[in-house]
């Protein structure tokens, strides 16, 4: 038993432990509450950036890197930036040998920007416009997704060299009969862009692109759901993906040498949620695409993954000041901070849960179950639920809210016209902001008045233009 167990009055008073569940790796609680992490004592950044702040662990993100690295070669792990994407966090995937799937032309510049190896890239997404595919080209992204008809004449007129593309397969089969313990499956097949793997339109699909001369079809593409903990659906579309690739070599001769199944590795945002395994999913993948390859005497293709979230989720942690409290007569507790809905949409959009701890004091009053909520008087503004929170919380504590490196910033905005919150990395005692925080003036810029005089050009000192 533990000392806290042996002696209950003891129990508010020992610095809890942190969860390598949902803290980065080397978070540290010492005896006065003070966290710290990657060295830096958050306490300490909060005074310094303000609240809300974002904080992420280079170092953690580093190891979440090499852990898929070594789970399925650099070459093989294609790290989904809607996630997160900053040019210093950008610069450490490059610098880690993963691959980078981008989404728009505005994450590809932001590769750009730090010299992400063009043919490293992966450009995705159900509707690109003609300035996501300009860039591309431009840049020369190495690979390109195609998940809709319509996208492949608009490509190839833009082509000046060979393009390597995958397509986009969607399941026909019941994924939920799976047991995939998905938290966010994917959208229904009728409301996503894409090919099924069965009928004619796969078909008609592989001969548009293979009567281009300037697209090369290498393989397939698949996205199963997110928050996925079990490997069941992954594994069935592994078979599928295989038996696919077969049937287009019987019919078209169409030769494919690679998969990728995506992401939507689970990453518990409490203590209580499921972990994904990933070693063990490795093994096991590469398992099953033998078996299925054997089963259909096809080579086995180049096996891929996408994770997002994975790779930077525990590496974040989000801190807020406590504005009110409020006790109710059944003991529960609840605490309006700083921030909200504005700079963590995920419990509104899909039920995302977190839980927070006290920073920077110890407390011995009792836990109470507690509800944190955020500044937009809004239903759906609740970031936490039933968190074990001390039940002295006063206006003024500081919150930590671990988990909160992925879809965070990326789908943070100016609700109620609040500035969006920095973002600072902290490595081996330094901390180094990644992005800086919005202020109001920030916000105003875009907001032209039309009934304000024009702004009149002044020359500078030297009299410059």
């Amino acid at each position: 038993m533990t000392l806290a167990e042996l002696i209950p009055s003891l129990r508010t008073s020992l610095p809890a432990h942190l969860s390598g569940q949902v803290w980065p790796s080397m978070a540290h609680r010492d005896d006065h509450g003070e966290i710290s992490v990657g060295e830096v004592h958050l306490g300490e950044l909060a005074e310094e950036f303000g609240t809300p702040t974002y904080v992420l662990d280079e170092a953690d993100v580093r190891q979440r890197c090499r852990e898929y690295a070594t789970a399925f070669g650099p070459g093989n792990v294609v790290y989904a930036a809607k996630a997160l994407t900053c040019r210093g966090l950008l610069r450490w995937i490059a610098e880690e040998g993963l691959s980078l799937g981008v989404h728009s032309a505005g994450q590809l510049a932001t590769a750009a920007a730090v010299g992400f190896p063009a043919d490293r890239i992966v450009l995705q997404g159900d509707a690109k416009s003609p300035i996501d595919l300009t860039a591309a080209l431009e840049y020369g992204v190495g690979t390109i997704v195609i998940e809709s008809s319509s996208e492949i004449p608009r490509l190839a007129a833009l082509l000046t060299r060979r393009q390597r593309v995958l397509l986009r397969v969607l399941p026909d089969w019941d994924t939920g009969r799976v047991d995939t313990m998905s938290m966010l499956p994917a959208a229904p097949v009728t409301d996503r862009f894409g090919v099924p793997a069965a009928g004619t339109s796969l078909d008609e699909m592989v001969r548009r692109i293979t009567d281009q001369p300037m697209l090369e079809l290498v393989g397939l593409d698949f996205f199963l759901g997110s928050q996925t903990s079990r490997f069941g659906g992954y594994e069935r579309a592994i078979s599928h993906l295989v038996a696919t690739m077969a049937a287009l070599a019987q019919r078209h001769g169409t030769q494919l040498s690679e998969i990728n199944i995506g992401g939507g590795h689970a990453v518990p945002g409490t203590d209580t949620d499921g972990q994904f395994a990933l070693e063990a999913f490795a093994s096991r993948a590469r398992k099953v695409l033998r078996v299925a390859c054997d089963e259909h005497n096809l080579p086995v293709p180049r096996l891929g993954v996408a994770p997002g979230r994975a790779i930077v989720a525990r590496a974040g942690v989000a801190l807020y000041r406590v504005l009110a409290v409020r006790r109710d007569p059944d003991g529960h507790q609840l605490v309006a901070v700083d921030g909200g809905l504005s700079d963590n949409p995920r419990p509104a959009l899909y039920g995302a849960r977190y839980t927070a701890v006290l920073l920077g004091r110890l407390s011995r009053a009792q836990e109470q179950r507690t509800t944190v909520v955020g500044r937009h008087d809004e239903s759906g503004d609740v970031l936490v639920q039933d968190a074990p929170l001390p039940g002295d919380l006063r206006a003024g504590d500081l919150l930590a809210i671990p988990c909160s490196g992925a879809y965070q910033l990326s789908l943070a905005s100016n609700y109620n016209l609040v500035p969006r919150p920095p973002l600072v990395a902290v490595n081996a005692g330094r901390a180094q902001v990644l992005v800086r925080g919005e202020t109001v003036e920030d916000v105003l810029a875009r907001d032209l008045d039309p009934a304000a005089p024009p702004a009149v050009a002044t020359a500078g000192p030297t009299g410059g233009r």
